[in-house]
């Protein structure tokens, strides 16, 4: 089997590393660092290849997966609306003067 060969990945692994790497792009990493980096994280969590014939099977870890979840959510929350701004500053206005 050739280096960077993908046959011996089930179907589910596949779907998974295609959909890690979007949000890798969504993120502003390139096309290729993401590819590397998603395919990284598939064997990270579920010990590589699956298929029958590739060995003995190994429990699957979604360490990195709830990592990746924090800092998207992280990031989606830094970027306030200027509305929703303007009300926290408002909101926090007029619970000072009611004391």
């Amino acid at each position: 089997m050739a280096r960077g060969d993908k046959s011996s990945y089930t179907s589910k692994q596949k779907r998974k590393a295609e959909h890690i790497e979007e949000g890798y792009e969504k993120r502003g990493t390139g096309a290729k660092e993401a590819k590397r980096r998603a395919w990284a994280t598939v064997n990270k969590e579920s010990g590589g290849g699956k298929k029958s014939g590739s060995g003995r099977g190994k429990k699957t870890s979604h360490a990195s997966s709830r990592k990746g979840g924090k800092k998207g959510g992280k990031a989606s929350h830094k970027s306030k609306s200027s509305s929703h701004k303007k009300s926290s500053s408002s909101k926090k206005k007029s619970s000072s003067k009611k004391k």
